[in-house]
């Protein structure tokens, strides 16, 4: 369950892989994608590799976890603009194949289950990318989110909300709401990989090891899933018993 890599470069040098791994076997493949700090190495790892290696990515759909509701997809704190920023701009996705849930939507009951009935009608996401917060959310899955849920808005705890405000000008300026999707819709995925660096994630990481699978706990959701995968550099794995992490071989 938790595979140990010493950095975050060698996390991201191997999460491409898997990813070019799979675009080869399925070119439509469906990815679940997140964003965030950690996954920053990952998709600039990503697009070095598309570019070098030739991969085409125009078939492929996808589905990422959230958005902020109140910010437009051109506000410089939207995922729309992270993921412009960050991976759709730089290598040839199909636009129409890129989902993120609408923050300015008028029906936000209408947006959420559209969200998963389209998931569920591309066939369902192939590999789903996870971070992981503080408090130990997946998505804006937050502590006593049902196992069950679906797509849905989600008020921000006061933590999430201090852990994003360094993204924000002031603490003021951080959205208190947000579309995410679902644990279940997560729990779904054929295969996770659930990443977490940093000396910050250390106690998050324990906290994780420890827990049973309870509500109170979203990640520990993965824990459930036959074929996840915890992925942590040295840092985040300060805290955990020694032995528990199995060694990944660093991909090139």
């Amino acid at each position: 369950m938790f595979f140990l890599l010493p950095t975050p470069q060698a996390i991201a040098d191997y999460v491409s892989h898997r990813l070019i791994q799979l675009i080869r076997h399925k070119p439509d493949a469906v990815l679940g994608l997140a964003t965030g700090s950690t996954m920053e190495p990952i998709y600039e790892r990503f697009c070095q590799q598309v570019a070098q290696q030739d991969i085409d990515v125009s078939h492929l759909t996808t589905f990422n976890l959230d958005e902020y509701i109140g910010l437009g997809a051109d506000h410089p704190q939207s995922y729309h603009y992270y993921m412009r920023q960050y991976l759709f701009n730089r290598v040839a996705f199909a636009q129409h194949k890129t989902f993120l849930p609408d923050g300015l939507c008028v029906d936000l009951n209408e947006q959420c289950q559209r969200y998963s009935d389209l998931i569920r009608q591309a066939g369902g996401i192939d590999l789903q990318l996870l971070g992981i917060g503080s408090n130990g959310h997946i998505g804006f899955n937050e502590p006593g989110t049902s196992f069950a849920s679906r797509t849905h808005v989600v008020d921000l705890s006061e933590q999430t909300r201090l852990d994003n405000g360094r993204f924000f000008d002031s603490q003021d300026h951080v959205p208190t709401q947000a579309i995410t999707l679902g644990l279940q819709d997560i729990a779904e995925a054929k295969d996770i990989l659930l990443i977490a660096t940093g000396s910050n994630k250390a106690q998050t990481m324990a906290d994780l090891y420890a827990s049973a699978l309870d509500e109170a706990m979203p990640a520990s959701i993965v824990k459930a899933h036959p074929r996840a995968m915890v992925i942590v550099d040295e840092a985040a794995a300060a805290l955990l018993p020694q032995g528990v992490c199995k060694t990944l071989t660093q991909m090139a």
